[in-house]
């Protein structure tokens, strides 16, 4: 089974604290004199850091559970839908050997060639851990049913798949960056990556999965459809829960990506194991959709209440 390390993860909340790793190391590396930062990508990457540190410990603790949810519309068949078949197809990965990642995950070597764009589609169903199952999954619960109940279930069918689609290129087209000289190649016979050497895959070999394309898409497409919408956020360490607006939570989740998102861009930054594109290309995609969808549909007092069904969940 390949490690973390191998695999470029679209996650939308992440258990495992990569981010939060990250950011220290980053800090740790950073020039002293750190008010001329701005002058340099390095230095402004590594200072932010300070900043993405403190909403990655925000992430860790607290987590979204419910939302105001509108009134009428089409019943969220998709949905709940794609979780059903996320947990399904993940428990078909855990019953097989390699848990199908170099079969049916998007290798970005191979897409660049013109080669296995079908797996562009099968790598969003695809999850490398319960954690990482688990937390995609949450987010699509609280967040997908309001925007397919407003633009249709078909219509939400089409949008899904192709925010996964503008995540997936997005992430193979603008956070490869250059590869290290000792790095491995975890499905390939050239350089294959060896389960006892602590070795990085290369950026452009390393297998992408997970459903995190389509789901930021969601949200970004909820943010400008929903802004006033309250968010109900769950503090996991007291266990008790308030609301935020939608603006607040996702304005911060989205700079959560952006910043290393940008530093991996500019080579200033480790990746850390997450598709940091894959989350910003299908968030901006689906803020788009959501600017279309805003004209296009009734988002009226009639079709949102901000009380809502009671707790949601």
């Amino acid at each position: 089974m390949l490690r973390s390390n191998q695999l470029s993860y679209h996650a939308i909340f992440d258990f495992s604290f990569l981010e939060i790793y990250s950011s220290i190391n980053a800090i740790r590396e950073a020039d002293a004199n750190i008010v001329f930062s701005i002058f340099s990508p390095k230095l402004f990457f590594a200072s932010s850091s300070y900043f993405l540190l403190v909403l990655n410990k925000i992430n860790a603790v607290f987590i979204p559970i419910g939302d105001d949810q509108i009134i009428g519309g089409s019943k969220p068949l998709f949905s709940y839908g794609f979780i059903v078949l996320n947990i399904l197809i993940f428990l078909l990965q855990v019953a097989t050997p390699g848990q199908l990642i170099c079969e049916f995950a998007a290798i970005p070597d191979n897409i660049l060639n013109g080669n296995a764009y079908l797996t562009l589609l099968t790598s969003m169903f695809m999850h490398g851990g319960w954690m990482h199952l688990i937390g995609n999954m949450m987010f699509l619960w609280v967040f997908a049913d309001n925007i397919e109940q407003v633009i249709g279930n078909f219509n939400f069918l089409a949008f899904y798949l192709l925010g996964g689609l503008a995540g997936s290129l997005a992430h193979i087209y603008l956070s490869q960056g250059g590869d290290a000289i000792t790095c491995c190649t975890p499905c390939h016979d050239i350089n294959p990556c060896n389960l006892g050497a602590q070795m990085q895959a290369c950026a452009r070999f390393t297998p992408s999965l997970g459903a995190s394309g389509a789901i930021s898409a969601i949200l970004g497409a909820y943010l400008v459809m929903f802004p006033k919408s309250k968010i109900k956020i769950l503090i996991l360490v007291i266990f008790r829960s308030f609301k935020l607006p939608a603006m607040v939570f996702l304005g911060i989740w989205f700079l959560q990506q952006l910043i290393p998102g940008m530093g991996a861009f500019t080579g200033s930054g480790e990746g850390g194991g997450v598709a940091w594109w894959a989350h910003i290309g299908g968030f901006v995609f689906g803020a788009l959709i959501g600017l279309y969808a805003r004209k296009s549909y009734d988002l009226g007092p009639d079709l949102t209440s901000s009380d809502g069904p009671a707790d949601y969940v």
